[in-house]
């Protein structure tokens, strides 16, 4: 994984828009990236939401100007927490108005993990003891099934018989997958910037996921990188705290930017992406691992139709979280208790197609509260006179 490699490979053809905040303004600007060169299209377009909704945003971008704010270089350098330099743009979440949603165990590996911490009740000492046992009985017949099939039927039947069915394998084998809300509109945070775990949790991890932008009709229209942070030891206690454990201040990363459809980059592409994800302590700890989209249980285009259409509508759009099958079990600390973050630790992820996400872990209280909401927004962008 390059160190700062914030780009795609491609990114000479990519098109690429993004947020940043430019304090002569009070306020966040769409841009887009132009040959290591950040330009404010907010003429064009004001909001990311109402550019997603555009019959074609790849070409409204690239029909636009814009105005230079900036290097890539110097905005980047800027936007990290960590000596912050709130003199000029910094880098923003690339969504603004769309609702976040996330979907969970669409990866068999992830779905062990959820069935395993449902039945060591979010206690990582007691996990191992399940963990091998699980995995010898539901592995190979996971792997090979098709969500809502009827050998998927079959094998609930057998597992019911057995007192072994959960409200995990429900989902990830059921034809209804598991969809909630990750975070409040215009609360995530972007590249750079602190991302939150919560004081009181003993066992979290991060997930890097692979996030579509979809538009109020149901229609994706790009694709950006995101960090669903799970408290492993709140949903273990009982999946009625999934809230608490996933919606807190500071705990969905999402960008660096998002990487609009066109004729060089599709939904297939999406498919076939290889994530790869690294961190690094200030203890010395590295933890690397990896997550492939051709692995997942079900489509992505699947997935957009469980989430939006004639019984649930977002006319703002959405930004879904596809899911991951990452589900760190090496030991950091004593023996049999897993992986979990620690303050300070630094997160990256990152493909080839969408460049480089990079966070580092504090607690949620000490990240910066989240103040910019949508009334923020609207006056502001009514003071711009963008309205």
């Amino acid at each position: 994984m390059p160190e700062l490699d914030i780009l795609p490979v491609d990114a000479a053809t990519a098109c690429l828009v993004g947020r940043v905040w430019r304090p002569e303004l009070d306020g966040p600007s769409v841009v887009t990236i132009r040959d290591g060169a950040v330009f404010d299209i907010c003429d064009a377009v004001c909001t990311m939401r109402d550019l997603c909704e555009t019959e074609d945003p790849a070409g409204l971008v690239s029909g636009t100007d814009g105005c230079f704010i900036g290097t890539l270089e110097d905005i980047v350098a800027r936007s990290h927490e960590v000596g912050q330099d709130l003199s000029g743009p910094l880098l923003l979440a690339p969504i603004d108005l769309q609702a976040v949603k996330a979907l969970g165990v669409t990866f068999i590996a992830s779905l062990l993990e959820r069935v395993i911490e449902e039945r060591a009740g979010g206690d990582p000492l007691k996990a191992t003891i399940f963990r091998a046992d699980i995995e010898t009985l539901l592995g190979n017949d996971l792997a090979r099934l098709q969500p809502g099939s009827a050998e998927a039927d079959l094998l609930k039947e057998r597992l019911v018989e057995h007192g072994l069915w959960s409200q995990y394998l429900e989902v990830g084998i059921g034809p209804d997958p598991e969809v909630f809300t990750k975070a409040q509109p215009l609360s995530c945070v972007g590249y750079g910037a602190n991302i939150g775990i919560l004081s009181t949790s003993s066992w979290n991890n991060p997930e890097p996921e692979v996030a579509l932008a979809v538009s109020s009709c149901g229609r994706p229209v790009g694709a950006t990188l995101a960090n669903d942070v799970n408290l492993r030891d709140y949903e273990g206690r009982s999946a009625l705290l999934l809230g608490k454990a996933k919606d807190n201040n500071a705990s969905c990363a999402v960008g660096p930017f998002l990487r609009l459809f066109d004729n060089g980059f599709d939904l297939d592409d999406v498919r076939n992406i290889e994530i790869e994800l690294k961190v690094n302590g200030e203890d010395g700890f590295e933890l690397s691992g990896s997550s492939s989209l051709m692995q997942i249980s079900r489509d992505p285009s699947a997935l957009i139709t469980h989430v939006i259409g004639p019984n649930n509508q977002y006319p703002d759009g959405l930004l879904l979280l596809l899911g991951t099958m990452f589900a760190p079990t090496q030991d950091r600390d004593e023996p049999g208790k897993g992986f979990t973050h620690k303050p300070g630790d630094k997160v990256r992820i990152y493909t080839e197609k969408l460049g480089c996400l990079s966070n580092v872990v504090r607690y949620c209280h000490e990240c910066p509260p989240w103040t910019v909401g949508v009334a923020y927004l609207m006056r502001n962008l009514f003071l711009r006179g963008l309205f």
